[in-house]
């Protein structure tokens, strides 16, 4: 028997991968499953690290919005207090 969480790694990274992998349940319907699906890949963050390697950002201009995001941040907490 296969274990459900196979993991692979691409030969030019060093990272490793977990397969998703759903197993549908008799009398479970498909959207469902596909409800499943769609949770534990938002969670693995492929798709939000795709987006980020689109385009570079330096990492100046990363620290940068870091900053203002973190000001945003106390700005909207201290106005709720």
């Amino acid at each position: 028997m296969t274990d459900p969480l196979r993991t692979f790694a691409l030969p030019h990274e060093r990272r490793y991968f977990e397969m998703i992998v759903i197993n549908v349940k008799d009398g479970e319907s498909i959207d469902r499953a596909l409800k499943r699906f769609k949770k534990k890949f938002e969670k693995t963050g492929v798709l939000r690290e795709l987006r980020n390697r689109q385009a570079f950002e330096k990492k100046s201009v990363a620290r940068r919005n870091a900053v203002k995001r973190a000001v945003y941040r106390q700005q909207l907490q201290s106005e709720t207090v």
